[in-house]
């Protein structure tokens, strides 16, 4: 694979990339670090395929991928007690393998956090930085903000360390996390260290329409331990407006499918125009976009693409 070749996959898909003059450097590094952190609650669903897919390119790069479990983040947002997310760890390790990260490298939280000079940056941080801009940073993150503990404030400063810690050269994260990693741009030569090249991936909105998927609305997301009959019932039942805006059909084409196939056929009766093959996303949309595809010829094809990628995952998963 030739440098173009390897910049267009790390940019695929990506809705921002903060640093992007990195991008060429890293490339040329050996096995360069770049890590994704979860808060280990609830189901693995598309919403977090997007990032494993994205982490499948940077892998085929030559990046070394970090998978952070982030527990302490993960009780300090109160998602759960200890016993709980320690339970979604195991779980959560099984589902990433089965998606395909088989030979990343899988990190506690935890394990590291409790580092006495990892404490020490997290205060030197804290000392330059107001309550306000902290919590500003967590808008996209954080559960009921407006009654905000201390601890959701802590929380963006320990991602901001965490990359550190890990000695990452690149992040990926959904759109999401963009404020802390905005904050983490006025911080990191606060604690010495070089800011990381940002990859941002887009969110898939909820099935129901306006929001992003969430483990917390089972009838907004399709986890990938979902069984086919699952699957094809939640994307019958999808909002899948003729319009890119909020369309988590469009976005589950896009996002999760067009980068596992070489060509995405909607197959349909021939009075309706017969099969029609595309070889690249922009494409479909375009066509879709001129009402030259049925929504619901959209969503059956995009059910049975998702049932095969599913499908595999949700075996393994269970083993």
């Amino acid at each position: 694979m030739d440098i173009v070749e390897k910049i267009r996959l790390v940019e695929r898909n990506t809705e921002e990339i903060l640093n992007k003059e990195k991008i060429r450097e890293l490339l040329k590094k050996k096995n360069p670090r770049v890590y994704c952190g979860y808060e280990t609650s609830g189901e693995i669903h598309l919403g977090h395929l997007v990032t494993i897919t994205k982490l499948l390119d940077l892998q085929k790069t030559g990046f070394h991928v970090v998978i952070l479990f982030a527990d302490w983040h993960t009780w300090l947002n109160r998602k759960g007690d200890w016993k709980f997310i320690h339970e979604q760890v195991k779980i959560w390790q099984n589902g990433f393998k089965a998606a395909g990260l088989k030979n990343a490298e899988f990190v506690l939280g935890s394990k590291f956090q409790r580092d006495l000079k990892y404490i020490d940056d997290i205060l030197l941080m804290s000392l330059n930085t107001t309550i306000n801009r902290a919590v500003r940073s967590m808008q996209q993150v954080a559960r009921d903000l407006e009654n905000a503990k201390v601890s959701q404030v802590i929380y963006p400063f320990m991602q901001i360390e965490d990359i550190k810690a890990l000695k990452l050269d690149a992040v990926v994260a959904g759109i999401e996390q963009r404020k802390i990693h905005a904050l983490g741009l006025e911080l990191f030569k606060e604690i010495d260290y070089e800011s990381p090249l940002f990859i941002h991936t887009p969110l898939i909105p909820s099935l129901k329409g306006p929001g992003k998927m969430s483990s917390s609305e089972p009838e907004s997301m399709i986890s990938i331990r979902d069984k086919k009959e699952d699957i094809v019932k939640k994307i019958n039942n999808a909002y899948c407006p003729v319009s890119v805006e909020n369309n988590a059909i469009l976005s589950i084409a896009r996002l999760i499918i067009f980068p596992r196939v070489k060509e995405f056929v909607i197959e349909r009766n021939e009075k309706f125009g017969g099969n029609i093959k595309f070889d690249n996303y922009d494409k479909l949309e375009k066509e879709y976009l001129m009402s030259k595809i049925h929504p619901s010829d959209l969503k059956n094809n995009v059910s049975r693409y998702l049932v095969e990628i599913i499908e595999p995952i949700r075996k393994a998963f269970k083993k």
